[in-house]
């Protein structure tokens, strides 16, 4: 990572730019010590963030605070919930009947499971990228217009798609070929373009579900730059399979294990160079996975 590493901030802030939707609160002000490091604001904090499908529990007890603007990796094994918290942050969980959240999350504050809050809404602010490239049958340009229409975003359409593929890094290869499907893209630039799709709304966090698993590595390392560039503007969590993808692009690392337990959350370079858990440096040096 080119940026330095955070440290945690449990104060929130107030984005006087921000929709009615979520309220939010004033944060307390940084220290302004020019010789210290700044620490970031947290922006997405889970407190005892339990979650059963049925009767199987798939989160025990998740607490963790996520600074603003930086990228914030999730890894671990296959079913220890990775991908469950990230849809917690959104409320897509709200679309599996069998499922059930208790606990508290918060954006800027604001629990997103209030009552008063609208999912909807609050899916401007927080994108999700999925695992594998999902464009609409649609023209590229309809592609990444089609969260402008449906939540009524006002401005020029035109400068905001242009604005968004540029910063998805697609714009110089599609330029000609707006009025082209989205189908017709390769892989990876399909995936680009499902993210220029996701910040069009110009949301604040950006959710990334192993954006590039499926995706050879010239076009995962052309994501993983993209990674890096976004998050000098928005936060960015993503879950991955992959340690040293992790290790690249992250500047915090959360490692879920097998029950749906967060065991380990710190900077990313203390997870893989000193962890406090032995269970953590069990699985980082593959003693199991």
């Amino acid at each position: 990572m080119t940026r330095e590493s955070t440290t945690d901030s449990d104060s929130t802030t107030t984005d006087p730019t921000s929709e009615s939707l979520i309220e939010t609160s004033p944060s307390a002000g940084l220290d302004d010590d020019p010789d210290e490091t700044p620490v970031a604001d947290t922006i997405v904090e889970a407190k005892n963030i339990n979650v059963w499908y049925n009767d199987d529990q798939a989160l025990q007890d998740i607490s963790l605070a996520v600074p603003e603007q930086r990228v914030t990796a999730m890894i671990g094994p296959s079913g220890c919930g990775k991908s469950t918290f990230l849809r917690c942050i959104n409320r897509m969980n709200d679309l599996i009947d069998a499922a059930r959240v208790e606990g508290k999350l918060s954006l800027r504050g604001k629990n997103v499971y209030d009552d008063d809050v609208d999912p909807v809404a609050l899916r401007r602010r927080v994108g999700m990228v999925f695992q594998k490239p999902n464009p609409f049958p649609k023209s590229i340009y309809d592609n990444v217009a089609y969260g402008l229409e449906i939540q009524d975003v006002e401005g020029d359409h035109d400068a905001i798609v242009e604005e968004s593929l540029k910063r998805a890094a697609l714009w110089d290869e599609v330029k000609d070929q707006l009025d082209e499907s989205g189908l017709n893209l390769s892989g990876g630039q399909q995936q680009r373009l499902c993210i220029a799709r996701a910040i069009a709304p110009d949301p604040e966090v950006i959710l990334m579900d192993e954006p590039a698993s499926a995706l050879d590595p010239v076009a995962t390392s052309k994501i993983e730059d993209l990674i890096d560039d976004l998050a000098e503007e928005y936060t960015v969590i993503i879950v991955t399979h992959n340690m040293q993808q992790a290790a690249r692009i992250s500047d915090k690392t959360a490692v879920f294990l097998t029950g749906g337990e967060l065991v380990e959350f710190d900077d990313t370079e203390k997870v893989f160079q000193n962890p406090e858990s032995d269970r953590v440096e069990d699985y980082i040096t593959g003693k199991f996975g």
